[in-house]
């Protein structure tokens, strides 16, 4: 290597097949893992459901199973992160190929090799890496789905206080209702607090992140 710039030369037909049938694997990986994503988000809604049918089942039946219902939406929540990460790199592969490789055919027939975008994807494939962190998937799946999953599992937690046994009369009765066991109704209250809190300010500065990285991206070659 003398150190002067390459020259790529133009993909052949078998190539160019190559690239297609790489593309229609990668299309599948990503439908296969956002089906994953789907099956997750099921879980927490089935999940949320069962806590809300058995604690409305009767005016006496306790609140208990709406707090212990959020550690497996928290579960249910890193699991889909986790998988979102991956369906992540996929998706980024697909789109790739789809805005260097499928739009520059149909539009010119023209690849572009020179702009070098296929040294980035070969990048990818010798030396995978996520391309989103774990906060940022945590942040992007509240803010898709779990959102809802959580605000109807506050107000239905906060509704069972109020109406059941009886219409609240006092805030010495909700406090007195939202007891655990030996956990006081203001602790067991704060710490709902906090957990709604916690979820929305993950969502919150994951939303910003996602806004600067969109302002400040200088690489025409980012992926992901």
């Amino acid at each position: 290597m003398d150190g002067s710039a390459k020259t790529r030369r133009k993909l052949d037909a078998a190539e160019m097949g190559v690239v297609a049938h790489l593309y229609r694997g990668e299309v599948y990986r990503s439908t296969i893992w956002r089906t994953r994503l789907d099956t997750t988000t099921n879980w927490s809604v089935v999940t949320l459901g069962v806590a809300l049918s058995i604690t409305y089942s009767s005016p006496q039946a306790s609140p208990l199973p709406l707090v212990l219902v959020g550690i497996l939406i928290i579960f249910f929540l890193m699991l889909e992160a986790r998988r979102y990460r991956y369906f992540n790199v996929w998706r980024a592969r697909c789109r790739w190929l789809e805005l260097h490789f499928m739009a520059p055919i149909l539009k010119e027939g023209n690849l572009h090799l020179e702009e070098q975008w296929q040294d980035r994807l070969a990048e990818d494939y010798l030396h995978p890496a996520y391309h989103v962190s774990m906060w940022t998937a945590i942040g992007r799946r509240i803010r898709r789905n779990y959102f809802w999953i959580l605000l109807i599992q506050t107000v239905a937690y906060m509704g069972k206080l109020v109406v059941h046994p009886t219409p609240l009369e006092s805030t010495g009765q909700l406090l007195e209702r939202a007891a655990i066991g030996p956990l006081p109704g203001w602790l067991v209250l704060l710490v709902g607090a906090v957990y709604c809190i916690s979820w929305g300010i993950i969502a919150y500065v994951s939303e910003q992140q996602d806004a600067a990285r969109a302002r400040l991206k200088s690489d025409p070659l980012g992926m992901g």
